[in-house]
């Protein structure tokens, strides 16, 4: 007899967590892509938006070579030997 009445609210529980999450499930997924639309048109908002590149090349810092090294206009030097 109990375990009967164990299956049968078992079954009523599943049952009631299954209408609710059929109904549940799909509004906040609406939710989330409706939020996520928002935000994607607000990203194309303000990159259109905004300045727009003149084309000038600004460069901050010019790295400077090292003592010793050999010039990049020199190449690398690569010892080998002929083999006949």
């Amino acid at each position: 007899m109990i375990l009967i009445r164990f299956l049968l609210i078992s079954i009523c529980i599943l049952y009631i967590i299954r209408s609710l999450v059929r109904h549940l499930l799909p509004v906040l997924f609406e939710g989330l892509v409706n939020k996520a639309q928002q935000q994607y048109q607000q990203q194309q908002q303000n990159y259109s938006q905004g300045p727009k590149p003149d084309g000038k090349l600004r460069i901050d810092h010019v790295p400077q070579p090292k003592k010793g090294s050999v010039p990049d206009s020199e190449g690398e030097f690569v010892d080998y030997e002929e083999v006949k």
